[in-house]
């Protein structure tokens, strides 16, 4: 029987192979236009065509065997939400949002507090301080009400937005009510220029903020100067020690530009981890090209998720851009057999596989960082696992399940590859970590887990790469003030809900 969502819409799996057809849009009308994906000089290429407005060609991967294994890592879809906000009538994306024909939980609830910003960076993609938009506390509120009332499975990471969602006048009390209503995960998405001010990071953080993701395009002022306008490493290096101070943590944010601060990536790492103390990751994002961009200003400017790996992996000489990046949604099979044994939906972050990749570092107290694909079979893993989570619902005996899961984490661990001091038992404790954020961030399991690192690619699409399989699946979701929920490449690129919703149109 085909696959449905909560909502009973049919869930089509996703294509596996090359060259194929897909849905897009076209960058200058927005109507829904047939693509074409296919290998070109080992990338992967997508062409369309639009009646009104001619050809378009662009790059979506640069390393086609990449794209593939990325697709192999795919453990199956979600069945969305059992009470979404409109009732899936009407072509993807024109009906959001987010719609019964959405296959995905909320993995990161994003909610736009204001337009404004204090800075006026040439390549947002929010294109702050255009429209004046400013939530109200009570509209905030709601908004975080809203996810929290998802069902099945009540969305449990907020990231507040902007413009600089710090400006807003009630930032903390915003935040205080996201803890009030039980999010487990708060951050912000900032600039870092508020937060630099030790007093208001303190502030911040007894309100319930905990992460800060900071806007951080590289290491040196000339990359500032030319992506947003300004020298800003000062600032960003105070956020640092603010962050510090106030028991705040950091995830490095940069906006990736080939030929502007592609060289960078290794800078970041290594200055990351000189605060390895306060930092948790590196989050990168290729450029999201908006309105438009003449071929080939796109075509030189533009970076892929396997650009990504594969000058991390050069630049640094710690990953192999093949063997050691997967994608975010790999982490399914874990969660749902976590699922099946409590017998509570979790939220799954099923996303595309070509949305976003990652490789996770585990570092020894000197500092020595080897991926966990040098001592897991995580792929082998995984797939057992996640054969498992579809038998345990119907066990008998969860206990003998358990077991089971052990044993086949005993069996994929390699202990002569793991870094020093990384036991089978600490292994298992930093998978605890994982789950439940008490062992990350109460005192009294302090040295519980191994200090993990994550690097992060997330490629947000625009009009020009734009792939409707990838917008059903997307797990990072605006709440707006019109009552309804957007997926992020329908907010800010496509057809852009984000310029309707500042404008007032369509507002409850």
């Amino acid at each position: 029987m085909p696959m449905t969502t909560l909502a009973g819409c049919p869930v089509q799996p996703i294509a596996r192979a090359l060259p194929r057809a897909i849905r897009s849009l076209c960058p200058a009308c927005l109507r829904t236009i047939p693509g074409t994906e296919f290998v070109e000089d080992g990338r992967v290429v997508l062409e369309k065509a639009c009646p009104a407005h001619g050809t378009f060609r662009d790059v979506v991967f640069s390393d086609a065997e990449m794209f593939l294994r990325m697709e192999a890592w795919h453990f199956g879809d979600g069945q969305g939400f059992a009470n979404p906000a409109t009732d899936g009538e009407g072509a993807c994306p024109d009906r959001c949002g987010i719609c019964g024909g959405h296959t995905s939980h909320t993995s990161l609830a994003n909610v736009d507090l204001t337009s404004r910003c204090n800075l006026a960076c040439p390549i947002c993609f929010a294109d702050a301080n255009r429209h004046p938009y400013e939530l109200s506390f009570d509209q905030a509120v709601e908004t975080l009400r809203r996810f929290r009332a998802q069902r099945p499975a009540p969305a449990f990471a907020v990231q507040f937005t902007g413009g600089e969602p710090t400006v807003h006048p009630r930032f903390l009390d915003i935040v205080a009510a996201a803890k009030a209503l039980g999010f487990s995960h708060i951050q912000a998405a900032s600039n870092g220029v508020r937060l630099a001010d030790r007093d208001f990071a303190r502030r911040a953080r007894d309100a319930g903020l905990q992460y800060i993701y900071l806007q951080m395009d590289g290491a040196s002022d000339t990359v500032f100067e030319r992506i947003r306008g300004r020298a800003l490493l000062d600032t960003k290096l105070a956020v640092l020690e603010s962050a510090r101070q106030a028991g705040l943590r950091v995830i490095f944010v940069p906006t990736i530009v080939r030929g502007v601060n592609d060289h960078e990536i290794g800078n970041l790492f290594r200055l990351a981890f000189q605060h390895l103390d306060i930092l948790s990751g590196i989050s990168f994002q290729p450029v999201t090209f908006a309105g438009r961009v003449p071929e080939g200003d796109r075509l030189r400017q533009r970076f892929t998720l396997a650009d990504l790996a594969h000058e991390f992996s050069a630049q640094t000489g710690l990953t192999d851009p093949r063997d050691d990046w997967f994608p975010l949604s790999a982490a399914v099979p874990l969660i749902r057999y976590a699922g099946a044994l409590s017998g509570t939906a979790l939220v799954n972050h099923t996303c595309h596989p070509h949305c976003g990749i990652m490789a996770l570092l585990f570092v020894d107290r000197n500092g020595r960082a080897v991926p966990i694909t040098r001592f897991v079979e995580l792929h082998g893993l995984l797939t057992e696992i996640a054969g498992l989570a579809d038998r345990t619902p119907r066990a008998r005996f969860k206990t003998l399940s358990k077991v089971r899961a052990l044993r086949a984490l005993h069996r994929f661990f390699r202990p002569d590859g793991a870094p020093e001091g990384l036991t089978f038992l600490r292994f298992l404790q930093t998978l605890d970590g994982f789950a439940d954020k008490k062992f990350s961030w109460d005192d009294r399991y302090r040295g519980y887990t191994y200090k993990t690192f994550y690097l992060a690619g997330m490629h947000f699409m625009d009009a020009y790469n734009y792939d409707l399989e990838r917008v059903c699946r997307c797990g990072v979701h605006y709440g707006a003030p019109d009552g309804r929920m957007y997926p992020f490449c329908t907010y800010n690129s496509g057809p852009t809900y984000r310029n309707r919703v500042e404008q007032g149109r369509g507002w409850a």
